[in-house]
């Protein structure tokens, strides 16, 4: 591939691509009970069409517009289209409450909205009757819209067969600078915020990633989106990053098809939130544990060599010999399991715990973490392919600077950086003082440069002795265990430390107290549990989890304060 070029903004980035790349397949998804592709030039004349029709449907410079789908090749179809015309694409989540649409309505002046169903639409129009209501509905389905609400259908928005000379042609004059999108946080800490991402920023991100996978070939590979597109990281790696390298882009059926999906489609490339990791290290450990002597055996001798080799240590001689029999009855049987061809995973949206991503470097995954935030565009940085040092977030993306202040908050400068929030001065101020980019997180960099979280700054714990705890780290070590699924610690304030915790699938009381235990052997004496309550899962549907599977930990200590009160007040276990 030629070097990486300069586009002046997203649209014009991908147009240019259409007119290189033509016929070749860009996007594919499931419709009709069929796998099915769209090219390059199929795309190209469509989102040039939509364009069109919504500056005919009256959407204007800098208005903003509501997206609510499903991924699919809709969603770059009509985001470039409204980029192209600079009004201003704001994706929402299709797990949102009527409540969360009636936010970002409000908040982002929305008057108009693109929804790929009938279901989403009546969640969204519910929600917009609590905003003041909308003027414009698009729809991929019929809807029937209250009065005032003017609707036009997806197969109208995109009819057309003109030439997109002018739609490229007006495309070229968009500054970098201009709002590409504003895409709302997740709200982990309170009222989700819109953060304006200028086209910069997210170039940025795409230009950075490129020099750091370029050495892997990605060009014609396959990638399994499975992140939703309104999630700031799914959206520049999964929807310009890729594309722009000439990476095809699969849209998976849901997370219940995502292991079937896998195999079907074979990806070169995926992303997985952390959670995912370590659901599937537990269901392995799960059926070694009822397998052959001879298979617990073969997989202990994977594991052993795989973790002497990302220490850099030299296996003893006779399992050295075993490699050969080990790489085809293990790691090939793993590695089949998310297709077979990847050359990389990378794992983004939260922390990922040390144990777990060495046990897939172990097994012969290709991983890689990264890290950043939606302010940031979002990437920050990410390890190096090939790496193990797994326990870190890598060096950041070339053109990133990075300085940890004098509190150890990590603070970032460069093109990635947002223009701020929405209709929010102070916090943009707060944020963005004396043009650093305040993250919020707790991070050192390493002599090798590269960085490690360690916890969000506002959610360090100080107990009542004055000693700072770091609650990430805790809580990680507790849902490595195969017996907890989800855990809160807490304690400001206290003598010592409680826990909310989710007992995995089949683990009773009892499992979880033997759980507990292990990881406090493992922890110093301020760090380790004193008390604990079980309580049920943390869901999207009960408000406690993010659509990227991240815990609210704030809602969390509300919902659970009688328990918390329990175990505070309560003997120490």
């Amino acid at each position: 591939m030629e070097v990486y070029p300069h586009w002046p903004n997203l649209a014009a980035m991908l147009f240019d691509r259409a007119r290189q790349w033509g016929g070749r397949p860009m996007l594919r998804a499931f419709r009709n009970d069929a796998w099915q592709t769209t090219s390059w030039s199929a795309f190209a004349r469509e989102a040039a069409a939509a364009a069109r029709n919504l500056r005919a449907a009256g959407v204007g410079s800098g208005e903003r517009v509501l997206i609510l789908a499903e991924n699919g090749p809709e969603y770059p179809i009509v985001e470039t289209a409204l980029m192209a015309i600079r009004a201003i694409p704001v994706p929402a989540y299709t797990t949102n409450t009527p409540a969360d649409h009636a936010h970002v309505l409000r908040d982002a002046g929305i008057r108009a909205a693109i929804v790929s169903n009938a279901a989403l639409a009546e969640r969204l129009l519910t929600g917009a009757a609590l905003a003041g209501g909308l003027d414009l509905l698009v729809t991929g389905e019929p809807v029937a819209a209250p009065p005032g609400i003017r609707t036009l259908a997806w197969s109208d928005l995109v009819a057309g067969d003109a030439a997109v000379d002018d739609i490229v042609e007006e495309c070229a004059r968009i500054p970098p600078e201009t709002i590409a999108c504003l895409i709302y946080t997740s709200g982990t800490g309170g009222a989700p915020k819109g953060v304006m991402l200028p086209h910069r920023a997210i170039l940025s991100n795409c230009r950075g990633a490129e020099k750091l996978v370029r050495p892997l070939g990605l060009e014609g590979g396959v990638y399994l989106s499975v992140l939703p597109l309104s999630h700031s990281y799914e959206h520049t790696v999964g929807q310009f990053f890729l594309n722009s390298i000439g990476v095809e882009i699969v849209y998976g059926r849901g997370i219940e098809h995502l292991a079937a999906d896998l195999t079907t489609i074979r990806p070169t490339l995926i992303t997985i939130v952390p959670r995912m990791l370590e659901v599937v290290r537990v269901r392995i450990l799960g059926q070694m544990a009822r397998a052959s002597g001879l298979q617990r055996a073969l997989f202990a001798r994977a594991l052993a060599n795989g973790l002497a080799r990302i220490d850099r240590r030299s296996p003893p001689f006779l399992a050295r010999l075993a490699e050969p029999l080990i790489e085809r009855l293990v790691r090939r049987k793993i590695q089949a399991r998310f297709g077979g061809r990847l050359r990389l995973a990378v794992s983004g949206g939260a922390r990922l715990d040390p144990e777990v991503g060495r046990f897939f470097l172990a097994l012969g995954m290709p991983l890689i973490q990264g890290y950043g935030q939606t302010e940031a565009g979002p990437v920050v940085s990410a390890t190096l392919p090939g790496s193990t040092r797994i326990e870190t977030v890598g060096p950041p993306l070339e053109g990133v600077e990075l300085r940890i202040a004098g509190d150890g908050e990590i603070l970032v400068r460069g093109d990635l950086v947002m223009l701020g929030y929405w209709n929010q001065p102070e916090a943009t101020q707060a944020v963005l003082a004396d043009g650093w980019l305040h993250t919020g997180d707790i991070g050192v960099l390493d002599a090798d440069g590269n960085l490690r979280i360690t916890d969000r700054k506002k959610d360090i714990i100080v107990l009542s002795g004055g000693d700072n705890v770091s609650p990430a780290r805790i809580e990680g070590l507790l849902m490595a265990e195969p017996e907890i699924l989800q855990a809160v610690v807490t304690g400001d304030g206290e003598a010592y430390l409680s826990a909310l915790l989710v007992p995995a699938e089949g683990a009773d009381a009892a499992a979880v107290d033997l759980a507990v235990k292990r990881v406090n052997a493992r922890l110093g004496v301020i760090e380790r549990i004193r008390s604990h309550r079980i309580v049920p899962p943390f869901t999207q549907e009960n408000g406690l989890l993010t659509p990227t599977q991240k815990i609210r930990r704030q809602r969390v200590l509300s919902r659970h304060q009688t328990a918390l009160d329990e175990v505070q007040c309560g003997p120490v276990q």
